[in-house]
């Protein structure tokens, strides 16, 4: 999974998945994939190790890679579709899987927003206006 490997403290942790392909209502073809474990991402801010718990759950509907779908299909939120020629690579599928599921820009609490520490006290820049207020002309 080198791609996953491109956002990780250290390539160590352990991930757990499971795949399985049943028939729908419709007779549709589906695969149930679930994948589970703690990987260590680096932090955007200080690159230290910050554990994170995968929890994919995701039902896919298999379509010919030439199926023509609707926009309607396509727009529908609670069906996910994967088109397939003859072979389906299950590790990429599992890693693409693992990749949408994270973070864009992981950071632990601590590390907070930059320039946030040391920004001292807001000044509000309509306070004087404030004194202003109902003193006649």
């Amino acid at each position: 999974m080198g791609r996953l490997h491109d956002l990780l403290a250290e390539v160590s942790g352990e991930v757990v998945w499971r795949l399985e392909g049943f028939k729908g209502d419709l007779g549709e073809p589906l695969l149930h994939l679930t994948v589970g474990g703690c990987i260590p991402l680096a932090c955007q801010r200080c690159l230290e190790a910050i554990p994170f718990e995968l929890e994919v759950d995701t039902l896919l509907e298999l379509v010919p890679a030439s199926a023509d779908l609707s926009q309607d299909e396509l727009e529908d939120d609670s069906r996910d579709f994967l088109p397939v020629e003859k072979e389906l690579d299950v590790l990429e599928l599992v890693e693409d899987e693992i990749l949408l599921s994270l973070p864009v820009a992981p950071r632990h609490e601590k590390c907070g927003l930059p320039g946030a520490a040391d920004a001292g006290e807001r000044i509000n820049p309509f306070a004087a206006l404030a004194g202003l207020k109902g003193k006649p002309n």
